[in-house]
């Protein structure tokens, strides 16, 4: 890669931030279409956050990915939403435009993707998600979309669990959404009888962590879906998979929607089999 005075800026912003596999996806891409682009990795702590979205501005940034803890917090930054990062109150995907920053959001279209290219089909299923922020809403929003039958959403904070519910049963009825606890005593039934579980908190980024459900609650016929791809097979889909689940990290939500945001930078198709070699092989 030749990096000039012309060279656009993209990246990522988060917390912690070494584990992302963004910089080599991208920079995959770019190489692969001859785009004269680099993505690059920006730690920002949540109290500088402000000063690094202003700071886009400033150095001409072309445009930059959002990760955790950051993507509810960024809206009160930026210029202007799609419509999407408005219904979620979430942005994952940042673009310049005319001197304005504006906000999208890529993360349930490309869940959807992702269970699409494993040949899963949300339709009429029974789903546990864990987890209510950001990614959680992306992808509760993207399943009730397709047909979910029944999703059940737990959270540490029942409350935003609940604000999560209210907002399916507003775009759609049709789905049965409940809400409850973490520490909730009917979340390992509610495992049990999940046909679907994802996994949308950060819990399992670190070494041993897992959420709070029982062993004995994973069986054949269940799909286990962690939105962690570092480590590749975390605490909880390594008990999912000796339950007799089946099982997906996140590395190919991570490849559909970094595909989207790079159509969005770029306005060019990505190369989304080159995007998922750069960080498979």
């Amino acid at each position: 890669m030749k990096i000039t005075s012309q060279t656009k800026i993209v990246g990522i912003l988060g917390y912690p931030i070494q584990h992302t596999l963004s910089p080599q996806m991208h920079n995959a891409a770019f190489a692969q279409l001859g785009l004269d682009y680099v993505y690059l990795s920006f730690e920002v702590k949540p109290d500088k956050l402000g000063a690094a979205v202003r700071g886009l501005k400033a150095l001409n940034i072309t445009g930059v990915n959002v990760t955790v803890p950051h993507k509810e917090r960024v809206l009160e930054y930026l210029d202007e939403l799609s419509e999407e990062a408005k219904r979620l109150g979430a942005v994952n995907t940042i673009k310049l435009k005319s001197g304005r920053l504006c906000g999208y959001n890529t993360d349930g279209e490309g869940f959807i993707a992702s269970l699409r290219a494993e040949a899963t089909d949300p339709v009429g299923k029974k789903i546990l998600l864990l987890g209510a922020g950001g990614a959680a809403r992306a992808v509760a929003v993207g399943l009730a979309n397709q047909g979910a039958g029944k999703i059940s959403i737990a959270n540490r904070t029942k409350e935003r669990a609940e604000a999560l519910v209210n907002m399916l049963k507003h775009i759609a009825p049709q789905v049965e959404a409940t809400s409850l606890s973490l520490d909730d005593n009917r979340l390992d039934k509610c495992a049990a009888e999940a046909q679907l579980i994802i996994n949308a908190t950060s819990v399992g980024l670190k070494s041993g962590a897992r959420p709070p459900i029982a062993i004995n609650s994973f069986h054949v016929g269940q799909l286990v879906y962690d939105l962690i791809y570092n480590p590749a097979k975390t605490k909880l889909l390594a008990e999912a998979e000796a339950g007799g689940a089946k099982i997906l990290n996140g590395l190919g939500m991570l490849v559909y929607q970094g595909a989207l945001s790079f159509e969005i930078w770029t306005g060019q198709q990505a190369p989304v089999e080159v995007m998922r070699d750069a960080i498979t092989t």
